[in-house]
């Protein structure tokens, strides 16, 4: 493939919401193995169950160029946990951490921290000013820091560490707060983690599209999500990634998908039934239009055989995949540049 054609191609996500800590780190490498380039993880509430964040920095140390982003809530979770807890699991991960910032109605939520419900348009004020606070707070201590001088004592240089200086805007819903800082722990190992969000998250008058790194894109069929990667990239410009969301039922140990589809299940998302050879030729034609697929398996032991067999193996061959990144930062998968600091003298950028 030359490098061109490896420009083009795109990346696979898999959703490994079905692995518990029981068999998560089988799970993860066996996504690894058979080319994945990025595991999310859902963050559902379940009595007894870790959190996708955690389930991701138990990923992360056991992995090599596989990406690990699990989604986070920005409405009942206090930012500058927020961003602490990702600035750590991007050192747990070597680089390869992300964040799928989430913003949903939820009572239950609401009643579990003791804060007024929210909803409507203040969740993607609450959402955009918990991404603002998170990178200033990763901006907050300079590449360099940490010097320890043995010779004066000293650990950190204290001209390299910025307050974040964060206060919510005067027409905020909820209730107001302030972010003084800097974090507590250095800034992460890719200067600013990639940030994605659902499409319907983001826009004029939502979260800003320079806010984010790429967005989750969904529509009703597999059919219709083409025209909707169209439109979100016509809607939110060239600058932020597109990754096409995709529940995925395959025919496999002699049952065919049809059989498999459990009808109850309402992700909201397009999906596949059918072969893998099917599959194939979908995700062919979407990566010619997305940056990247996330998979949603409806098995996750049973489809990623598939999928590992068959359908990524295909997808390379095809050029349509590409190759993982060797020893690579997730930032560099999406084809970021390095991050600029917002509070270093040298530092010309916005940050992200």
């Amino acid at each position: 493939m030359t490098s061109s054609e490896e420009n083009r191609a795109g990346f696979l996500a898999i959703e490994l919401d079905g692995a518990g800590y029981e068999n998560l780190a089988a799970a993860v490498l066996a996504a690894e193995s058979a080319g994945f380039h990025v595991a999310t993880f859902k963050d559902t509430p379940e009595a007894g169950r870790a959190n996708a964040l955690q389930r991701a920095a138990f990923a992360g140390p056991v992995t090599r160029t596989i990406a690990v982003v699990p989604e986070v809530d920005t409405v009942y979770t206090e930012p500058f946990h927020v961003s602490t807890q990702l600035a750590s699991l991007d050192y747990v991960s070597g680089g390869r951490a992300g964040w799928i910032v989430t913003a949903a109605e939820s009572p239950e939520a609401a009643a579990a921290v003791g804060r007024s419900f929210v909803q409507g348009g203040a969740l993607t004020q609450e959402a955009a000013a918990s991404i603002e606070v998170s990178r200033r707070l990763w901006d907050s201590w300079e590449d360099d820091a940490v010097i320890r001088d043995v010779a004066t004592g000293r650990y950190i240089d204290v001209d390299k560490l910025h307050y974040a200086d964060f206060e919510t805007p005067a027409d905020f819903t909820g209730p107001a707060y302030s972010v003084k800082g800097p974090s507590i722990i250095p800034r992460p190992l890719q200067g600013q983690l990639p940030v994605l969000a659902a499409a319907s998250l983001v826009g004029e008058g939502l979260v800003p599209a320079e806010a984010v790194d790429a967005v989750l894109v969904t529509a009703p069929t597999p059919e219709l999500l083409s025209a909707e990667i169209r439109d979100v990239r016509a809607r939110l410009g060239a600058s932020v990634a597109v990754v096409a969301e995709l529940d995925v039922v395959l025919d496999a140990r002699g049952q065919a998908a049809e059989s498999r589809v459990v009808t109850s299940r309402q992700s909201g998302l397009a999906r596949f039934v059918g072969s893998a050879a099917g599959l194939t030729e979908l995700l062919d034609s979407l990566l010619q239009e997305a940056d990247g697929v996330r998979l949603h398996p409806a098995d996750l032991s049973v489809e990623l055989d598939e999928l590992s067999r068959v359908v990524l193996p295909e997808l390379r061959r095809r050029g349509s995949l590409r190759a993982p990144l060797q020893d690579g930062t997730f930032r560099e998968l999406l084809g970021l540049a390095p991050a600029e600091n917002r509070y270093a003298t040298t530092a010309s950028g916005s940050g992200k």
